[in-house]
């Protein structure tokens, strides 16, 4: 089913996308918007014209992309235009054909209103140069990391930097464990996260929670937690680790002390990746860990996406085609419902399908202007044997 997928995109992108995705053929009343969905296809790398190479199999590392493209195109065809026009143009970051910086020096982006990339470097970086230089919104949709680029008040992070992360986890605690006693745990020289949460809790010179630090040599028993932690009031321990082994242990060593005194495990973002949490091994003891996506069981939109592609294309939509329709959806109806005023509308909640984002300024320095703009929405999930739900 995925090769039907691809030949559709292909098909897409050869014809350069003329018309409008929404295919509804309304008469301008307003100027056309003109929106660029720009995102890893490997075309030249899967097509020989039209046709397939491989008739077995597709790559897997075009799935993300693909997918991402199909949602933005859903969420095209759903927007209510109220008499406007908007067309959508489609592009390959990877295309031998065509690269980016040969895209960009033809002038095809020009006259783009908004640039919806679910990009990594080095396009990244190419598209918010551009960005700023045309003065144009480039949402960088689906890459976690500023890539240290500053003094670009175009550039909007939705996939919230590890930063982020770690100031919602903290805001978290803060609100709802400020009286417990609080631990992070990290690797021995692996400081970044422990680093993090330090700025974070004396950003006004003094500590706002009491944070005790837990550096382990190599691994972790039970036991030795046991005697690292008091228990005489509910415990938390942030796991300051993105690597998966470390993780493990950490939950291993958390589990015996939980099934006896209460403890809460929260992790990273990328915790709801590893496949240790799905093996029903910690049953009754959640692992925690944080988000910017999150889709409700009983969300309308949700179920009109599942419905819609589980019909095209008898299969049901990833986390990449939600995210392509939830990000385009919200930010083309902002642009085309705010004309001329979209950087000070990003935060209007109207046409959020999914849930609300919440862009704050990000500044490093003493500038008049923000370095970029970050999604600081972010959500507490947890696996419960085995399934995930919200928590915060």
């Amino acid at each position: 089913m995925r090769k039907y997928i691809l030949s559709f995109i292909v098909f897409l992108v050869f014809v350069n996308v003329k018309n409008s995705f929404a295919q509804i053929k309304y008469t301008p009343v307003y100027k056309t918007y003109r929106v660029a969905i720009i995102a890893p296809l490997y075309l030249d790398s899967v097509f020989a014209g039209y046709h397939l190479k491989s008739e077995n199999s597709i790559p897997k590392y075009i799935i993300g992309g693909a997918d991402f493209v199909q949602g933005a195109e859903l969420a095209l065809d759903t927007i209510n235009l109220h008499g406007r026009h908007v067309e959508a143009f489609i592009y390959d970051s990877k295309s031998v054909a065509q690269p980016l910086p040969a895209l960009i020096s033809s002038g095809k982006l020009d006259n783009i209103d908004l640039i919806i990339g679910s990009v990594k470097p080095p396009e990244y970086y190419q598209l918010a140069q551009f960005a700023l230089q045309k003065n144009i919104p480039f949402i960088s949709a689906t890459y976690p990391n500023d890539g240290g680029i500053r003094q670009n008040p175009d550039l909007l992070i939705v996939n919230s930097t590890l930063k982020a992360h770690c100031e919602g986890i903290f805001s978290y605690i803060l609100q709802k464990h400020g009286g417990d006693h609080i631990y992070i745990v990290h690797k021995k020289n692996d400081n970044r996260i422990d680093n993090y949460f330090k700025e974070i809790n004396f950003v006004d010179g003094k500590p706002l929670l009491k944070i005790k630090e837990i550096v382990p040599d190599s691994s972790i028993s039970s036991n030795e937690l046991r005697y690292l932690v008091d228990t005489t009031k509910p415990v938390v321990i942030i796991g300051a680790s993105l690597n998966q082994a470390f993780s493990k242990k950490l939950a291993d060593a958390c589990y015996p002390i939980a099934l006896i005194n209460q403890v809460s495990l929260i992790g990273m973002p990328n915790w709801d990746g590893f496949a240790c949490w799905y093996n029903n091994t910690y049953m009754g003891f959640p692992i925690r860990f944080t988000t910017p996506h999150y889709l409700a069981k009983d969300n309308t939109f949700g179920k009109y996406l599942y419905d819609k592609y589980l019909q095209l294309y008898n299969i049901e939509p990833s986390e990449m085609v939600e995210k392509g329709f939830g990000i385009t959806y919200n930010f083309t109806s902002i642009l085309i419902n705010h004309p001329g005023f979209f950087m000070q509308n990003i935060n209007d909640t109207s046409y959020a399908p999914f849930h609300d984002f919440n862009f704050r300024p990000v500044y490093f320095g003493n500038t008049p202007q923000p370095d970029y703009y970050e999604n600081k929405h972010l959500f507490i999930m947890q696996i419960l044997n085995g399934e995930i739900s919200r928590e915060w």
